[in-house]
């Protein structure tokens, strides 16, 4: 596959139309209504975060716009296209991609059948060389297990999947949970790389240091539904408010 020009230090591969917009969003998990309502908007290549404490409905937010939930009904529009009735082979085909907090590595499956197991379901996917540029530690891994490398390196395969597949909105659950402070730097600035080439990204986090380090704008989310949202800029003038919401 052929890549755009890019400027340098950027990653050829994202998106060109417009965001997300999710508006009065409910789910379900078979008789648990868990989503009240969810309504926010995701700009072409920002990071944006969500916020909550455990329990709040941050992953399945996720989880809904992927459409890898049970029942969900409202709106959720990706480059201006409804996506709420269509089944998540689709929702990935419209360039859409799920990194979930378990990382989803076969065991049974190399780093490399891993990496290439996901289809390209879109132009724009990253090629191996890009993307053992952004995870040098992959390309010295290809021969290994799956889930022989650390937690880290799964983390990172994760990505990459997402990123060969043409993904250009990413959907990042908790991917700093348990990782080492090194590896969580390289990974933020993965996360920043990507962002520069117009990805977008939202991010659930508990690693709030890391997640201000990124985001445009913070989601707060509360029994299912968003009660709050800063800009980055403004998350200063707010952090009584914000450690009040999160118990900290």
């Amino acid at each position: 596959m052929v890549e755009a020009a890019a400027a340098p230090g950027a990653v050829a591969g994202a998106g060109t139309a417009a965001g997300l917009a999710v508006a009065d969003l409910h789910a379900w998990y078979g008789e648990s209504h868990v989503l009240h309502g969810m309504a926010f908007t995701v700009p072409k290549g920002e990071v944006v975060t969500l916020l909550g404490r455990n329990g709040a409905g941050k992953t399945t937010t996720l989880r809904a716009i992927m459409g890898v939930i049970g029942k969900r009904k409202g709106s959720v529009r990706f480059e201006g296209q409804e996506t709420i009735r269509m089944p998540s082979r689709l929702i990935a085909r419209a360039g859409i991609g799920y990194c979930p907090e378990e990382r989803g590595i076969f065991a049974s499956l190399s780093v490399e059948e891993n990496l290439m197991l996901p289809p390209v379901v879109r132009p724009g996917g990253l090629s191996r060389e890009t993307i053992f540029e952004l995870f040098p530690n992959l390309k010295e891994r290809l021969s290994s297990g799956g889930t022989k490398m650390s937690g880290g390196e799964q983390q990172m395969l994760a990505i990459a999947r997402i990123l060969r597949s043409g993904a250009s909105l990413l959907l990042l659950d908790e991917p700093t949970e348990g990782l080492a402070p090194v590896i969580v730097q390289q990974i933020g600035r993965t996360i920043a790389r990507l962002k520069a080439s117009g990805y977008t990204v939202i991010l659930v986090e508990q690693n709030f240091r890391f997640a201000a380090t990124l985001a445009d704008r913070h989601y707060v989310v509360e029994q299912g539904r968003v009660v709050d949202s800063f800009l980055n800029a403004e998350l200063d003038a707010n952090m009584d408010k914000l450690h009040a919401y999160l118990g900290v």
